[in-house]
């Protein structure tokens, strides 16, 4: 049992292959100093990140990180409490926080002189930093303190550079402060601190656990507050990022939630659904749905905001967009927010954005015009219809869908299509009518007879 518990330890031993410890000390002290060489290679990382977060490009911002410097200030902290060296602890601070400003003003001037303003999904996913960002910090800064102190450092240190992602946020904050905004500033700040706090501590655990040698030897007093100081530190950064987790977590299960329900009321009953959208951190939070051509009544909306609950879905208000201008416009505003994603979603939202772009009949303002000719006439809707004229031929035309106590006769009907061909400046125009009572069914619209005019 002995020896097989020695085969063991021999296994997960960090001494084998070690580094001499004085010359990893020499190492990790001549890399925390940015002067020179270490300052424009600092600049012009930033300035790449920045580029990368500007344009979406995860490739430009990984080679951002490769190039950072800002690894050997928090490796040197790390070794600087470890060994409590203060001299060398204050040092490695004082050329950290050059860094970070260094890395906001360079990052504020990009982002404030450059044309595209945008919020980028790359720059988003900085700004809400949660527990798995403290288990990557720690676990890469564990392995960075691990490869540093290796003689053969090997290929860890590049993927810590990449895993623990010091640039992109520092970037991020540059970005919220050249556009005012503190949520961005602070957010991609509290992610920045928690790389460097748990790289930091991460560093000082293996540099304990391999015994390297004490600068200054601290009465057991003083080398308690400075664990108590580690801890108390550890505690707040960790406290904010669980309920950030937290939230991931309830906005998860959220969004899964809406899935279902979406799946099983619409799209499982034929349903083409053009438009989505969840808005989680208002309250009541907010489900807003457009769809490719189905119309709901009052009734049926407020019969699908009570099934929200039978979903576990509560604390939600259902909005039905159907109004084509509304709808529109939130599609658009949709695709310029989200424009350099494009999943499937997307390129289908995209697909759409022509057909209803070329729509752009203003049902409110024709109605207007109608009525002064044709008093009787309640209400219209006009949109394009594409129709198949033979197996591989289709032609669109405008139909009129027009609501009025008694149909028109057919002199107003010619009428009402010589005048709707002028307005429209179209060839073709079909009408239909749609009594005034509630149809449960397009299928059940009166069709007046179609005059075409060529």
């Amino acid at each position: 049992m002995k020896a097989l518990i020695d085969k063991l330890l021999d296994y997960i031993n960090l001494n084998a292959g070690e580094d001499d410890k004085y010359r990893v000390l020499e190492n990790v002290t001549s890399n925390i100093s940015f002067r020179g060489s270490n300052l424009w290679i600092l600049a012009c990382a930033i300035v790449i990140a920045s580029i990368g977060l500007n344009v979406n490009s995860t490739a430009v911002i990984i080679g951002a990180m490769l190039i950072s410097p800002l690894m050997g200030p928090i490796i040197g902290a790390g070794f600087g409490l470890g060994i409590f060296d203060f001299d060398l602890l204050k040092k490695s601070l004082k050329n950290l926080l050059v860094a970070t400003v260094v890395g906001l003003v360079v990052s504020a001037v990009y982002f404030y002189i450059s044309p595209f303003k945008e919020t980028q999904p790359e720059l988003l996913s900085r700004t809400a930093p949660n527990i798995y960002d403290i288990l990557i910090a720690f676990s890469g800064g564990l392995v960075g303190a691990i490869a540093i102190t290796r003689v053969e450092k090997g290929n860890p240190i590049p993927g810590v550079a990449i895993a623990t992602a010091l640039m992109p946020p520092l970037c991020t904050a540059g970005y919220g402060i050249a556009i005012g905004s503190m949520k961005f500033f602070f957010g991609a700040i509290y992610l920045y601190s928690i790389n460097c706090v748990f790289i930091c501590i991460s560093t000082f655990f293996i540099v304990t656990f391999l015994k390297y040698p004490k600068k200054k030897q601290l009465e057991e007093k003083n080398e308690k507050k400075v664990k108590y100081i580690i801890t108390t530190l550890i505690t707040i950064l960790i406290l904010p990022s669980i309920y950030f987790a937290y939230q991931l977590f309830e906005q998860k299960n959220y969004q899964h939630q809406i899935d279902v329900f979406i799946e099983n009321e619409f799209s499982n009953k034929g349903i083409a659904i053009l438009y989505k959208k969840t808005k989680f951190t208002e309250s009541p939070k907010k489900l807003e749905l457009g769809f490719l051509s189905k119309k709901f009544t009052d009734k049926q909306i407020k019969g699908f905001n009570e099934k929200l609950k039978e979903y576990n879905i509560p604390n939600t208000k259902l909005t039905v967009l159907q109004d084509t201008t509304d709808l529109k416009t939130d599609i658009l505003n949709e695709i310029k927010y989200n424009k350099s994603v494009l999943s499937e979603k997307d390129v289908a939202i995209l697909s759409l954005k022509k057909e209803i772009q070329a729509n752009k009949y203003d049902n409110k303002a024709l109605l207007g015009e109608i009525r002064i000719l044709f008093p009787e006439v309640e209400n219209i809707a006009v949109s394009n219809h594409t129709f198949n004229e033979s197996t591989d031929s289709t032609s669109t035309i405008p139909v009129l869908i027009y609501k009025s106590k008694l149909p028109l006769n057919d002199q107003n009907t010619i009428k009402l299509t010589n005048w709707l061909q002028q307005r429209l400046s179209k060839k073709e125009i079909e009408l239909y009518r749609q009594p005034l009572k509630v149809v449960k069914k397009l299928e059940t619209v009166t069709k007046k007879p179609v005059v075409k005019k060529k």
